[in-house]
């Protein structure tokens, strides 16, 4: 069912989109995680080795947390 026929039904805005994205709380994590792992490729190259260790740390920690609050959506 599209959107607006959701809205046309009775359902507020809110709870429409509530149903359609469960556990969705902005932002695209692996998305953050793949930007972090470039800077950090990059980073390495350049020879900054501080940026990119600390961009490295960003991105698996991005990824970790992109896996719980998956494995918490699909038991949900």
């Amino acid at each position: 069912m599209a959107f607006t026929q959701f809205a046309m039904a009775g359902q507020s805005t809110a709870a429409t989109i509530l149903e359609l994205a469960p556990l969705q709380f902005g932002g695209d994590l692996i998305g953050l995680a793949i930007l972090f792992l470039v800077l950090a490729l990059v980073a390495a190259v350049l020879g900054a080795s501080g940026v990119a260790g600390l961009s490295m740390s960003i991105a698996k920690w991005l990824v970790i947390i992109f896996v719980v609050l998956a494995i918490v959506s699909f038991v949900l």
